[in-house]
């Protein structure tokens, strides 16, 4: 496969995309990615392999990429500069590109002191932003970072992450063009439960002229209730969750407020829809992969063209211009 691949071809032909993340097993039995991916497999363009995110060990992005490649899927394999150095890194991309994966998202990764083994040591040799650089060269040099000429080089539709919605905010619009430029062609954000900060982004990238120079996917998932969000803004870094958002969820009974917080998330998709330079949603549903389907369908988004990457050769490959 040679071609762009399928959540290329629909973000270049100006559809609305979803993609959804596959949180890896704790486990080594396939069977437990299949299922999971199943779920997703009919509402999403896309489906996401996450790299031991939050510095906690699960199946590798990798392995859960080949296993969704043998499937027919169209993965998105996520690589954080955390854990391998430059050397790895690229072994792996190549490694990838072989296996027919072609969608890449560069972090640099949270630090080992977030994880449930706070004394691995941190590697850190590149970040998001280089390794950007690294995979664009690997992708139209035809080069390692050694200046080494590589047989066959990958074609990779490479993406970043960003989150709108820490402080400074200033600076955020302006970390996100430096990605752009070194590479970047989708951005995933991180949970946006604050949409008039996500419209204050969004304008400030239009201003900086990054509308049109890449695909922003907004990151959406529901809240299980109230405690769950209070946890959830305390514990997990960078996710901001406005206090209205709390008193919401605090202000139905416990028994509905997962139900309130599925509400909420369809409500943040159908707004994020109407801001400019917005070009799909990124979902993610920890361990509620089955909510993903029932989110994306009260929502409006489908159907979807085809089942999630599953190559539909009677797609015209026009939409990819």
């Amino acid at each position: 496969m040679t071609g762009p691949s399928r959540l290329e071809r629909v973000l270049r032909s100006g559809r609305f995309a979803v993609t959804a993340e596959l949180n890896p097993p704790d486990s080594a039995d396939p069977q437990a990615v299949y299922d999971r991916a199943l779920v997703l497999a009919t509402v999403c363009d896309a489906i996401n392999a996450t790299d031991a995110s939050g510095a906690n060990v699960h199946m590798s992005s990798i392995g859960v990429c080949a296993l969704l490649t043998r499937a027919g899927y169209e993965p998105v394999l996520q690589v954080s500069c955390r854990d391998r150095n430059r050397i790895a890194i690229q072994g792996d991309l190549l490694g990838a590109a072989a296996m027919g994966v072609r969608n890449v998202l560069c972090l640099t990764g949270d630090g080992v002191q977030a994880g449930d083994q706070p004394e691995a040591k941190p590697v850190f040799d590149l970040d998001s932003t280089t390794l950007l650089r690294t995979a664009r060269m690997l992708r139209d040099q035809g080069q390692f970072l050694s200046g080494r000429t590589l047989e066959k080089p990958p074609r990779f539709f490479l993406g970043a992450a960003a989150n709108p919605f820490a402080p400074p905010y200033d600076f955020r619009a302006v970390q996100l063009a430096k990605k752009v430029a070194a590479g970047a062609q989708f951005i995933q954000t991180q949970f946006c439960f604050d949409v008039p900060r996500l419209k204050e982004f969004m304008a400030q990238a239009g201003d900086l002229g990054l509308h049109g120079k890449v695909c922003v996917l907004v990151g959406v998932g529901p809240l299980r209730s109230a405690k769950a969000a209070e946890w959830m803004r305390t514990h997990v870094p960078g996710v901001h969750i406005p206090d209205e958002v709390i008193r919401r969820l605090s202000g139905v009974p416990t028994d509905r407020q997962r139900q309130e917080g599925h509400s909420l998330c369809v409500e943040i998709i159908q707004q994020v829809r109407e801001v400019p330079g917005v070009c799909g949603v990124h979902v993610m549903a920890y361990r509620q992969e089955e909510l993903v389907a029932e989110i994306i369908e009260s929502a409006g988004l489908l159907p979807r063209s085809t089942q999630a990457g599953m190559f539909n050769p009677d797609e015209p490959e026009e939409n990819a211009s």
